[in-house]
C-alpha cells in the first residue's frame, strides 16, 4: 500500500488532491537540506585530511634536514622563544574567540557573532605580523633559506602554516561580509562551521610546530 503526497504526481502523472494530498511526508525537503550539509562537511573533512598529509610530509622533511646547519647558525642562535611564545598565545586566543563566535551563532546573535569573528581576525593578523617580523629578522642577519638545509626546511614548514593562516583570515573577513548582508542563514552557518574546523586545525598544527621546531630545536 502506497500513499500519495500533496503536490506529488499521482500514477496518472497529475498532482494528487483531496484527502490523499494531506499525506505529504514532512521529511522530504528537510532530508534534502540535511544531505547537502552532510556532503559539504564530508568534502571539507577530506580536504583537511589532505592538508594533514601535506604537513606530515613537511614535518618529515624537517626531521631529516633539521640538523643540517652547513656550518651556519643553529636554532639556539636564531630563535627567540619569548617572541614565539607570544605568537603562540595569539593563535591560541584566536581559537578561543572563534569558539565564542560559534556559541553566539548557535544563539542566533548576529552582532555578537560578528564581534567575536572580528576579534579572531585581529588575533590572526597579530600572529601573522609577528611571524613576518621573525622572518624579516632572520633574513636581515643572513639566515635565509639558501643558507642551509635546516633553514630551507624551517622556512618551508613555518611559511606554509603562515600561508594557511593568511587564507583563513581572508576567508573569515569574507564570511563576515556575507553574514552582514544575509545574516545567519543555514548556508552561512555551514560555512562558519567549516572555517571553525579549519582554524582549529591550524591551531593544532602550530602546537606541533612550536614543540617540534622551536622547543626541541633549542634543546639540540
Amino acid at each position: 500500500m502506497t500513499a500519495t503526497v500533496h503536490g506529488a504526481p499521482s500514477v496518472s502523472g497529475r498532482p494528487a488532491t483531496g484527502r490523499a494530498a494531506k499525506a505529504r511526508p514532512f521529511y522530504l525537503e528537510e532530508e534534502h537540506a540535511h544531505a547537502e550539509g552532510s556532503s559539504t562537511y564530508l568534502g571539507f573533512w577530506i580536504y583537511l585530511m589532505s592538508d594533514c598529509l601535506i604537513f606530515a610530509a613537511l614535518f618529515a622533511v624537517y626531521a631529516v634536514l633539521g640538523g643540517n646547519y652547513a656550518a651556519g647558525p643553529a636554532p639556539r642562535d636564531l630563535f627567540d622563544l619569548e617572541l614565539v611564545a607570544l605568537n603562540t598565545t595569539m593563535l591560541l586566543l584566536s581559537s578561543i574567540t572563534y569558539g565564542f563566535a560559534m556559541i553566539s551563532m548557535e544563539k542566533r546573535k548576529v552582532a555578537e557573532t560578528q564581534m567575536w569573528l572580528g576579534i579572531t581576525g585581529l588575533f590572526g593578523l597579530a600572529f601573522l605580523s609577528i611571524e613576518l617580523y621573525e622572518f624579516a629578522h632572520l633574513i636581515h642577519i643572513g639566515a635565509t633559506p639558501q643558507r642551509s638545509a635546516f633553514l630551507s626546511a624551517f622556512f618551508t614548514l613555518v611559511g606554509t602554516h603562515g600561508l594557511h593562516v593568511t587564507f583563513g583570515t581572508i576567508w573569515l573577513v569574507t564570511l563576515m561580509v556575507q553574514v552582514s548582508k544575509r545574516g545567519l542563514v543555514p548556508a552561512n552557518r555551514r560555512r562558519l562551521m567549516c572555517l571553525s574546523m579549519f582554524w582549529h586545525f591550524l591551531d593544532v598544527v602550530w602546537i606541533g610546530v612550536f614543540t617540534f621546531v622551536y622547543l626541541m630545536g633549542m634543546l639540540r
